[in-house]
Protein backbone atom coordinates (compact mmCIF):
# COMPACT_ATOMS: atom_id res chain seq x y z
CA UNK A 1 0.00 0.00 0.00
CA UNK A 2 1.20 3.71 -1.09
CA UNK A 3 0.61 6.03 1.55
CA UNK A 4 0.09 9.60 0.45
CA UNK A 5 1.04 12.42 2.85
CA UNK A 6 0.19 15.88 3.20
CA UNK A 7 1.42 19.15 5.09
CA UNK A 8 0.67 20.85 8.46
CA UNK A 9 0.00 24.15 8.80
CA UNK A 10 1.50 27.40 10.65
CA UNK A 11 3.83 26.81 12.91
CA UNK A 12 3.56 23.06 11.82
CA UNK A 13 4.11 23.64 7.67
CA UNK A 14 7.13 22.03 7.48
CA UNK A 15 5.73 18.80 9.45
CA UNK A 16 4.50 15.74 6.81
CA UNK A 17 1.80 13.57 7.85
CA UNK A 18 -0.04 9.83 6.38
CA UNK A 19 -3.24 11.75 4.49
CA UNK A 20 -5.43 9.81 6.43
CA UNK A 21 -4.88 10.53 10.24
CA UNK A 22 -6.00 8.14 13.12
CA UNK A 23 -8.70 9.34 15.48
CA UNK A 24 -8.46 7.70 19.08
CA UNK A 25 -11.76 8.57 20.95
CA UNK A 26 -13.71 5.13 19.96
CA UNK A 27 -11.07 3.12 21.71
CA UNK A 28 -12.18 4.27 25.63
CA UNK A 29 -14.83 6.44 25.12
CA UNK A 30 -17.47 4.74 23.54
CA UNK A 31 -20.39 3.74 26.02
CA UNK A 32 -19.37 0.21 26.01
CA UNK A 33 -16.44 -1.03 27.96
CA UNK A 34 -12.80 0.32 26.88
CA UNK A 35 -11.36 -1.84 24.02
CA UNK A 36 -8.55 -3.88 25.27
CA UNK A 37 -4.97 -2.44 25.24
CA UNK A 38 -3.30 -4.99 22.74
CA UNK A 39 -6.45 -4.40 20.18
CA UNK A 40 -5.66 -0.59 20.09
CA UNK A 41 -2.24 -1.45 19.92
CA UNK A 42 -2.21 -3.47 17.07
CA UNK A 43 -4.56 -0.37 15.66
CA UNK A 44 -2.10 2.31 16.07
CA UNK A 45 1.05 0.29 15.33
CA UNK A 46 -0.42 -1.06 12.20
CA UNK A 47 -0.92 3.06 10.82
CA UNK A 48 2.17 4.29 11.87
CA UNK A 49 4.22 0.70 10.26
CA UNK A 50 1.92 1.95 7.00
CA UNK A 51 3.37 5.80 6.76
CA UNK A 52 6.38 6.47 4.36
CA UNK A 53 9.78 7.66 5.63
CA UNK A 54 10.22 10.97 6.49
CA UNK A 55 6.08 11.59 7.08
CA UNK A 56 4.36 10.83 10.71
CA UNK A 57 0.98 9.54 11.43
CA UNK A 58 -0.96 11.81 13.25
CA UNK A 59 -2.86 10.78 16.25
CA UNK A 60 -5.57 12.80 17.37
CA UNK A 61 -6.80 12.35 21.21
CA UNK A 62 -8.59 14.32 23.99
CA UNK A 63 -8.00 14.88 27.43
CA UNK A 64 -11.85 13.80 28.44
CA UNK A 65 -12.18 10.94 26.55
CA UNK A 66 -13.00 8.49 28.32
CA UNK A 67 -16.75 6.66 29.15
CA UNK A 68 -15.87 8.72 32.73
CA UNK A 69 -14.96 11.84 30.94
CA UNK A 70 -11.10 11.20 32.04
CA UNK A 71 -7.71 10.73 30.89
CA UNK A 72 -8.39 7.12 29.75
CA UNK A 73 -7.36 7.75 26.20
CA UNK A 74 -3.68 9.71 27.32
CA UNK A 75 -3.32 6.43 29.60
CA UNK A 76 -3.72 4.48 27.18
CA UNK A 77 -1.46 6.36 24.72
CA UNK A 78 1.21 6.59 27.73
CA UNK A 79 1.01 2.46 27.81
CA UNK A 80 1.17 2.53 24.11
CA UNK A 81 4.69 4.67 24.17
CA UNK A 82 5.96 2.73 26.49
CA UNK A 83 6.23 -0.42 24.85
CA UNK A 84 6.87 1.50 21.84
CA UNK A 85 9.21 3.81 22.85
CA UNK A 86 10.75 4.18 19.52
CA UNK A 87 7.76 4.89 17.63
CA UNK A 88 6.89 8.69 19.61
CA UNK A 89 9.21 10.09 16.82
CA UNK A 90 6.98 8.80 14.28
CA UNK A 91 4.03 10.29 14.97
CA UNK A 92 2.47 13.71 15.74
CA UNK A 93 0.29 14.26 18.52
CA UNK A 94 -3.16 16.25 18.90
CA UNK A 95 -4.52 16.74 21.79
CA UNK A 96 -8.36 18.55 22.25
CA UNK A 97 -8.73 20.24 26.36
CA UNK A 98 -9.96 23.23 27.45
CA UNK A 99 -13.22 22.06 28.75
CA UNK A 100 -14.85 21.24 32.11
CA UNK A 101 -17.63 19.23 33.17
CA UNK A 102 -17.98 18.98 28.87
CA UNK A 103 -18.07 22.70 28.49
CA UNK A 104 -15.44 25.61 27.06
CA UNK A 105 -13.55 27.58 29.26
CA UNK A 106 -10.76 29.21 28.08
CA UNK A 107 -9.45 30.66 30.96
CA UNK A 108 -5.72 30.94 31.34
CA UNK A 109 -6.25 28.99 34.80
CA UNK A 110 -7.93 26.46 33.35
CA UNK A 111 -5.66 26.39 29.67
CA UNK A 112 -3.10 26.03 32.13
CA UNK A 113 -4.49 23.33 34.18
CA UNK A 114 -5.66 21.39 30.93
CA UNK A 115 -2.38 21.65 29.33
CA UNK A 116 -0.49 20.35 32.44
CA UNK A 117 -2.91 17.63 33.32
CA UNK A 118 -1.81 16.13 29.52
CA UNK A 119 1.53 16.33 29.79
CA UNK A 120 0.77 14.80 33.75
CA UNK A 121 -0.69 11.96 31.97
CA UNK A 122 1.29 11.01 29.17
CA UNK A 123 4.59 10.69 31.37
CA UNK A 124 6.99 12.17 29.23
CA UNK A 125 6.40 9.38 26.99
CA UNK A 126 5.39 11.14 24.50
CA UNK A 127 5.40 15.41 23.04
CA UNK A 128 2.72 17.26 22.99
CA UNK A 129 2.77 18.33 19.47
CA UNK A 130 -0.27 20.58 19.50
CA UNK A 131 -3.12 21.21 21.36
CA UNK A 132 -6.75 22.90 20.75
CA UNK A 133 -9.61 23.58 22.73
CA UNK A 134 -12.07 21.75 21.93
CA UNK A 135 -14.78 24.22 21.58
CA UNK A 136 -14.75 28.45 21.28
CA UNK A 137 -15.31 29.56 24.44
CA UNK A 138 -17.72 32.28 24.36
CA UNK A 139 -16.65 33.87 27.53
CA UNK A 140 -13.38 34.76 26.15
CA UNK A 141 -12.36 36.63 23.05
CA UNK A 142 -10.55 34.23 20.86
CA UNK A 143 -7.61 36.56 20.69
CA UNK A 144 -7.26 36.48 24.39
CA UNK A 145 -7.20 32.21 24.76
CA UNK A 146 -4.52 31.85 21.71
CA UNK A 147 -2.54 34.59 23.78
CA UNK A 148 -2.69 32.11 26.70
CA UNK A 149 -1.47 29.05 24.37
CA UNK A 150 0.95 31.10 22.74
CA UNK A 151 2.40 31.74 26.30
CA UNK A 152 2.19 28.17 27.34
CA UNK A 153 4.33 27.65 24.54
CA UNK A 154 7.34 29.48 25.46
CA UNK A 155 7.02 27.51 28.25
CA UNK A 156 7.78 24.57 26.50
CA UNK A 157 4.80 22.82 27.09
CA UNK A 158 3.76 21.75 23.58
CA UNK A 159 4.80 23.21 20.04
CA UNK A 160 1.54 24.00 18.09
CA UNK A 161 -1.70 25.10 18.29
CA UNK A 162 -4.87 23.91 16.30
CA UNK A 163 -8.57 25.20 16.86
CA UNK A 164 -11.69 22.88 16.76
CA UNK A 165 -15.40 23.69 15.70
CA UNK A 166 -14.69 27.26 15.08
CA UNK A 167 -16.10 29.64 12.19
CA UNK A 168 -14.24 30.83 9.41
CA UNK A 169 -13.79 34.63 10.93
CA UNK A 170 -12.72 33.01 14.44
CA UNK A 171 -10.19 31.14 13.03
CA UNK A 172 -9.03 34.38 10.91
CA UNK A 173 -8.74 36.18 14.28
CA UNK A 174 -7.02 33.17 15.71
CA UNK A 175 -4.22 32.87 13.09
CA UNK A 176 -3.72 36.76 13.10
CA UNK A 177 -2.44 36.21 16.68
CA UNK A 178 -0.36 33.33 16.57
CA UNK A 179 0.14 31.11 13.24
CA UNK A 180 -2.89 28.07 12.97
CA UNK A 181 -1.76 24.87 12.37
CA UNK A 182 -4.44 22.74 12.05
CA UNK A 183 -8.02 23.14 12.57
CA UNK A 184 -10.65 20.32 13.52
CA UNK A 185 -14.07 20.25 11.93
CA UNK A 186 -16.69 17.84 10.76
CA UNK A 187 -16.33 17.16 6.83
CA UNK A 188 -18.25 14.22 5.27
CA UNK A 189 -20.24 13.82 1.75
CA UNK A 190 -22.85 14.10 4.83
CA UNK A 191 -21.78 17.17 6.60
CA UNK A 192 -20.52 19.88 4.24
CA UNK A 193 -22.56 22.81 5.36
CA UNK A 194 -21.67 26.13 4.05
CA UNK A 195 -19.41 27.33 7.35
CA UNK A 196 -17.34 24.17 6.95
CA UNK A 197 -16.89 25.52 2.96
CA UNK A 198 -15.87 28.60 4.02
CA UNK A 199 -13.40 27.04 6.74
CA UNK A 200 -12.18 25.30 4.45
CA UNK A 201 -11.57 27.91 2.11
CA UNK A 202 -10.14 30.16 4.83
CA UNK A 203 -7.59 27.66 5.94
CA UNK A 204 -6.40 27.22 2.27
CA UNK A 205 -5.91 30.97 2.10
CA UNK A 206 -4.06 30.81 5.24
CA UNK A 207 -1.94 28.03 4.73
CA UNK A 208 -3.64 25.94 7.66
CA UNK A 209 -4.19 22.10 7.45
CA UNK A 210 -8.08 21.21 7.87
CA UNK A 211 -8.49 17.97 9.83
CA UNK A 212 -11.18 16.32 8.94
CA UNK A 213 -13.24 14.20 12.04
CA UNK A 214 -15.91 11.83 11.20
CA UNK A 215 -15.36 11.61 7.59
CA UNK A 216 -17.54 8.55 7.54
CA UNK A 217 -20.40 10.09 9.27
CA UNK A 218 -20.22 8.17 12.59
CA UNK A 219 -19.65 4.63 10.83
CA UNK A 220 -23.01 5.46 8.55
CA UNK A 221 -21.99 6.26 5.59
CA UNK A 222 -19.55 2.57 5.25
CA UNK A 223 -23.61 1.05 4.42
CA UNK A 224 -23.31 -1.37 7.51
CA UNK A 225 -25.66 0.68 9.35
CA UNK A 226 -29.34 0.48 8.45
CA UNK A 227 -31.35 0.59 11.50
CA UNK A 228 -30.70 2.40 14.89
CA UNK A 229 -31.13 -1.47 15.97
CA UNK A 230 -27.85 -2.15 13.89
CA UNK A 231 -26.00 -0.23 17.27
CA UNK A 232 -25.52 -1.77 20.36
CA UNK A 233 -27.81 -0.76 23.16
CA UNK A 234 -25.37 1.88 24.69
CA UNK A 235 -23.61 3.33 21.84
CA UNK A 236 -23.91 6.82 22.13
CA UNK A 237 -24.91 7.01 18.67
CA UNK A 238 -28.01 6.51 19.33
CA UNK A 239 -28.95 9.72 20.85
CA UNK A 240 -27.49 11.32 17.26
CA UNK A 241 -30.14 12.99 15.27
CA UNK A 242 -29.38 11.59 12.12
CA UNK A 243 -29.08 8.31 13.82
CA UNK A 244 -33.01 8.45 14.56
CA UNK A 245 -35.95 6.20 12.79
CA UNK A 246 -37.15 9.51 11.55
CA UNK A 247 -34.55 10.37 9.61
CA UNK A 248 -32.16 6.96 9.09
CA UNK A 249 -34.20 5.38 6.47
CA UNK A 250 -34.35 8.88 4.19
CA UNK A 251 -30.71 9.55 5.10
CA UNK A 252 -29.78 5.68 3.53
CA UNK A 253 -30.83 6.69 0.00
CA UNK A 254 -27.17 9.13 -0.16
CA UNK A 255 -25.38 6.24 1.08
CA UNK A 256 -26.78 3.48 -1.41
CA UNK A 257 -25.83 5.67 -4.53
CA UNK A 258 -22.57 6.21 -2.57
CA UNK A 259 -22.20 2.36 -2.33
CA UNK A 260 -23.16 2.86 -6.13
CA UNK A 261 -20.30 4.64 -7.06
CA UNK A 262 -17.72 2.59 -4.84
CA UNK A 263 -18.47 -0.22 -6.76
CA UNK A 264 -17.53 0.85 -9.86
CA UNK A 265 -14.08 2.49 -8.13
CA UNK A 266 -13.43 -0.76 -6.41
CA UNK A 267 -13.03 0.76 -2.86
CA UNK A 268 -15.19 0.47 -0.35
CA UNK A 269 -17.98 3.43 0.84
CA UNK A 270 -15.77 4.28 3.33
CA UNK A 271 -12.94 4.57 1.42
CA UNK A 272 -14.93 6.33 -1.49
CA UNK A 273 -16.09 8.74 1.74
CA UNK A 274 -12.22 9.57 2.90
CA UNK A 275 -10.94 10.07 -0.58
CA UNK A 276 -14.04 12.75 -1.46
CA UNK A 277 -12.54 14.63 1.65
CA UNK A 278 -9.38 14.38 1.16
CA UNK A 279 -10.23 15.48 -2.52
CA UNK A 280 -11.31 19.12 -1.23
CA UNK A 281 -7.76 20.35 -0.56
CA UNK A 282 -3.79 19.41 -0.42
CA UNK A 283 -4.43 19.64 3.60
CA UNK A 284 -7.64 18.68 4.46
CA UNK A 285 -6.63 15.29 6.28
CA UNK A 286 -9.73 12.82 7.33
CA UNK A 287 -9.61 11.91 10.12
CA UNK A 288 -11.92 8.52 10.66
CA UNK A 289 -11.51 6.73 14.15
CA UNK A 290 -10.58 3.27 14.52
CA UNK A 291 -9.69 0.54 17.24
CA UNK A 292 -8.90 -2.44 14.46
CA UNK A 293 -5.73 -2.90 12.78
CA UNK A 294 -7.70 -4.23 9.65
CA UNK A 295 -10.19 -0.75 9.82
CA UNK A 296 -6.57 1.46 10.51
CA UNK A 297 -5.50 -0.13 7.06
CA UNK A 298 -9.01 -0.07 5.19
CA UNK A 299 -9.29 3.78 6.36
CA UNK A 300 -5.37 4.90 5.51
CA UNK A 301 -6.31 3.17 1.76
CA UNK A 302 -8.73 5.57 1.18
CA UNK A 303 -6.56 8.32 0.97
CA UNK A 304 -4.95 6.20 -1.84
CA UNK A 305 -7.94 6.60 -3.70
CA UNK A 306 -7.33 8.72 -6.70
CA UNK A 307 -10.97 10.53 -7.54
CA UNK A 308 -11.40 11.92 -11.28
CA UNK A 309 -13.19 14.82 -11.93
CA UNK A 310 -16.22 12.83 -13.11
CA UNK A 311 -15.89 10.77 -10.40
CA UNK A 312 -16.01 13.89 -8.01
CA UNK A 313 -18.89 15.44 -9.80
CA UNK A 314 -21.13 11.96 -9.49
CA UNK A 315 -20.40 12.26 -5.97
CA UNK A 316 -21.87 15.80 -5.28
CA UNK A 317 -24.55 15.12 -7.60
CA UNK A 318 -25.53 12.58 -5.23
CA UNK A 319 -25.39 14.81 -2.56
CA UNK A 320 -26.95 17.31 -4.15
CA UNK A 321 -29.85 14.88 -4.76
CA UNK A 322 -30.41 13.58 -1.30
CA UNK A 323 -30.30 16.12 1.47
CA UNK A 324 -29.50 14.74 4.66
CA UNK A 325 -32.04 15.05 7.57
CA UNK A 326 -31.19 15.74 11.07
CA UNK A 327 -28.78 17.98 12.31
CA UNK A 328 -24.85 16.87 13.37
CA UNK A 329 -25.19 15.95 16.98
CA UNK A 330 -28.41 15.93 19.63
CA UNK A 331 -30.78 18.69 17.75
CA UNK A 332 -29.09 21.19 19.77
CA UNK A 333 -26.47 23.21 18.14
CA UNK A 334 -26.01 25.60 20.91
CA UNK A 335 -25.74 22.99 23.72
CA UNK A 336 -23.21 21.51 21.26
CA UNK A 337 -20.96 24.54 21.35
CA UNK A 338 -20.71 24.25 17.29
CA UNK A 339 -19.35 26.53 14.76
CA UNK A 340 -17.68 29.00 18.14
Amino acid sequence: MTVNTAKLGGTASNVTVAKVAHGLMTMTWRGSEPVPDEQCFEAIKAGIDAVPPGAKMLLNSGEFYANDLGTGNLELLARFFDKYPSYADKTFLSVKGGVKSLKPDSSPENLRRSVDNINAVLRGTKRLDLFECARVDQNVPIEEAIKTLAGLIKEGKFDHIGMSECRAETLRRAHAVHPIAAVEIEVSPWSYEEEVKKVIATSQELGIAVVAYSPLGHGFLTGAIKSINDLPKDDSRRHLTRFGEDYIKHNLTLVEELKAIAAKKGCTPGQLSIAWVGSLGAKVIPLPGSSKKERTLENLAGGDVLLTETDVSEINEALARHEVKGDRYFGNSEAAHLWG
